[in-house]
């Protein structure tokens, strides 16, 4: 679960399961989890990784820059 690895590489490790359960809609404990994971943590500084592509987009102040050089266009 990309959700799990995120939270992982952001120093909150164990605090998803590794696999969705079928009530995660209903179930509280996962829903507050994942809340705090997605709009509660902030990176600050550092980078942000493509699993797809490996590449690194920097993160400065909070903010990513996420735009592709010439040559990858």
């Amino acid at each position: 679960m990309v959700l799990n690895q995120y939270s992982f590489q952001v120093g909150h490790k164990g605090d998803l399961p590794g696999a969705v359960d079928q009530d995660f809609e209903t179930n509280e404990e996962f829903l507050k989890k994942a809340h705090h994971v997605l709009l509660e943590v902030e990176v600050m500084n550092g980078s942000l990784v493509c699993p797809e592509t490996g590449r690194k987009f920097p993160v400065t102040d909070g903010i990513p820059n996420m735009l592709l050089n010439e040559d990858e266009v």
